[in-house]
Formats: C-alpha cells, sequence, structure tokens
C-alpha cells in the first residue's frame, strides 16, 4: 500500500513556491483515512487551482492510490 501522507506531501511540495510549508497530519479510524493538507496563505490559491479543480484533482489521485485499503479516504485542504 502507497503511503497516501508521503504522496500528498510530494504532490503539495510539487504545486506551491513554499514547499518547506506544507504539512499533512492523518488522522484514521476504522472507515476512512483523513488527510489535511496545510500549506502557506499565498500558496492556498495554486492548491486549490480555479473553481477548485487542482484541489479535486488532488482528491482524485490520493483516492486512487488508496487503491484496495478497504477505507473511503478525505482530503481536506486548510
Amino acid at each position: 500500500m502507497a503511503d497516501l501522507k508521503t504522496t500528498l506531501i510530494d504532490i503539495a511540495k510539487a504545486i506551491v513556491d513554499s514547499p518547506d510549508e506544507v504539512v499533512v497530519t492523518e488522522s484514521e479510524n476504522e472507515n476512512s483515512i483523513t488527510l489535511v493538507l496545510s500549506v502557506a496563505a499565498d500558496d492556498m490559491g495554486m492548491v486549490i487551482g480555479k473553481h477548485g479543480k487542482i484541489a479535486k484533482a488532488i482528491r482524485s489521485l490520493i483516492k486512487a492510490a488508496a487503491g484496495n485499503t478497504g477505507k473511503k479516504v478525505n482530503v481536506e485542504i486548510k
């Protein structure tokens, strides 16, 4: 299984101007995994994108990377 937290960090660092400020926290329960992505305030627009397209793409990639974990994966951007 891919490490979802590391995958999300790598994706976010490739997008933003301040990769040192990318922080991902992970919480897991029996049915789901929640990843919370935090970036610098100036980089928020880059992560969300026009009309949320980049945010949707990031969520789709992480869900695909989750593969057959059998758990629902949520990505929140703060």
